[in-house]
């Protein structure tokens, strides 16, 4: 391991464990084991240092071949055939395990993302454990129903019975790896689905660390897979794979548009859950402290790097001037640092490539005349630790990219509006419908709002709020399909419609 990154590792005690399973080469888990990285490796970088961490195996289609084939195998064998209690009972236990393993988990997020140990520790793994605890209770209620027929003569038995979909591969992004992987595990176990992971290439830590506390716990081999490699290879592959059941995949726009092309070409199931830019508006009866407070935590949690971020704000104009001062307060006091330091709240991007593609965005906003409240200058700050200061413009027209294009990074950007209508007209532009949040203290204002707002979650006097019992998903280019909540289950459950001519006695 570089000298930097231990020197870092070192400055805020990571433990011994983490270093020895963050330092050896990355291989896939395939089969209820773990297998050694081959000698084509891709470099796995530490944000913060930049720095070499260690190898990643660089998967072909004939690892994910490999992969589909064990997870198929599971599917007919011993999961297939496995009790549902019994399920439920090992989802449960590796809940436990997790919860025993958190601070392992929390290290690993902090280190492979570069985000906020805090945040780590506070939202990611607690949040990952919330939904397989939740999920492991609809284990043993996936019941069908019996019904009466009402059109057909003579006296017959009508009922459906819920199957397993089969072999499911989750493909999964690099800026929540743990908790969005448990989005796609927890419901898919609970149906009694198998599992072919393809975790982020520049994030696959906490999914190694994962599919080897689920064997501890004792799910029967071939339950949970994960390959490794770059998503042009790893992730077409599995679309294309006539084995694969049903794909489900978090990420940008473009890539899952490509992916999911390629599924339907075998008639895949499909939930695309991709990119945002969320609209934000303020009315002049909104609480403005509580709003700016939540307005923050909604773009520069994880440095901006959340598909649902509040990134486009539209404060009406009796409420404009004290909200900028309020949310420049609150920006420049935010604690810049690296991830491992549990006070910072602001740390790097997850890569150099992704921190000059969020300064472009941020020399376009110059560029096109959005004015600057606080962050970064045209050219952009040149340190080396990855880190962006949150950044913050006012003034911003529909016509400015900054307003129109997903940033993914600490970049807010605000314009004004003097009549709620056409406040509700600029948040409905676009083409993405993610998320959308509503300040008022008036409740009628709120729930008016709610209802007009194109996006498939509505944030009211907050921003963020996830739930395991709640569905998150998209309209639009933002996707489509369920993570989380009772609806996400039809995903990986098949209907069987079961028909019984009864005769005459």
């Amino acid at each position: 391991m570089d000298q930097t990154i231990e020197r870092y590792f070192s400055d805020f005690s990571v433990p011994a464990d983490v270093r020895s399973f963050v330092a050896r080469p990355i291989g896939h888990f395939i089969e209820g084991k773990e297998e050694a990285a081959t000698s084509d490796q891709i470099d796995l970088v530490e944000p913060f240092t930049g720095q070499r961490l260690t190898g990643l195996a660089s998967g072909s289609a004939e690892d994910v071949d490999r992969a589909v084939r064990s997870a198929r195998q599971a599917l007919d064998g011993p999961w297939g055939r496995m009790p549902a209690l019994e399920r439920q009972r090992l989802i449960l236990r590796l809940a436990e395990m997790m919860e025993a393993d958190a601070d392992f988990l929390a290290h690993l997020e902090a280190i492979d993302v570069g985000k906020s140990i805090t945040d780590a520790r506070n939202i990611d793994v607690p949040g990952a454990i919330a939904n397989f605890q939740y999920f492991a209770g609809w284990t043993s209620k996936l019941d069908g129903r019996t019904t009466g027929a009402v059109a057909l003569p003579g006296e017959t038995l009508t009922y459906t019975i819920k199957e397993p979909v089969g072999v499911v591969a989750a493909i999964v992004p690099w800026n929540f790896p743990l908790q969005i992987l448990s989005w796609k595990l927890a419901a898919a176990l609970a149906c009694g689905c198998t599992i072919v992971c393809k975790p982020s290439e520049q994030t696959p830590l906490s999914a190694m660390r994962l599919a080897f506390l689920a064997s501890q716990a004792g799910f029967p081999e071939g339950v949970i897979n994960v390959v490794n490699g770059f998503g042009h290879v790893i992730g077409q592959a599995l679309a294309a794979h006539p084995g694969v059941d049903k794909l489900t995949f978090t990420g940008s726009t473009p890539v899952g548009t490509a992916v999911g092309k390629t599924a339907l070409d075998t008639m895949k199931r499909l939930t695309l859950e991709l990119g945002g830019k969320s609209p934000v508006i303020v009315t002049g009866k909104a609480d403005l402290q509580n709003a700016a407070q939540a307005i923050l935590s909604g773009i520069f949690l994880n440095s901006g790097q959340v598909c649902d971020a509040g990134s486009r704000v539209y404060v009406q104009d009796s409420a404009h001037d004290e909200l900028i001062e309020l949310l420049r307060i609150g920006a420049e006091a935010l604690t810049i640092g690296p991830g491992l330091d549990p006070t910072a709240r602001i740390t790097p991007l997850v890569s150099a490539l992704h921190r000059g593609r969020v300064l472009n965005h941020i020399e376009t906003a110059h560029t096109q005349g959005a004015a600057l409240v606080t962050g970064e200058s045209a050219s952009g700050d040149r340190r080396e630790d990855g880190i962006l200061r949150p950044t913050i413009f006012n003034r911003c027209a529909e016509t400015m990219d900054i307003l129109r294009e997903e940033v993914f990074g600490p970049v807010l950007a605000i314009g004004t509006f003097s009549d709620i209508d056409a406040a509700v007209a600029r948040a409905n532009t676009g083409d993405f419908g993610l998320a959308a949040a509503v300040y008022s203290e008036d409740v009628n204002e709120t729930i008016h709002l709610s209802r007009r707002l194109k996006a498939g979650n509505i944030y009211v006097n907050a921003h963020g709020l996830i739930d395991p019992t709640m569905p998150f998903g998209g309209l639009g280019a933002s996707g489509f399909g369920k993570d989380m909540g009772p609806e996400q289950l039809d995903g990986f459950l098949s209907t069987k419609s079961v028909y019984v001519q009864v005769r005459d006695a």
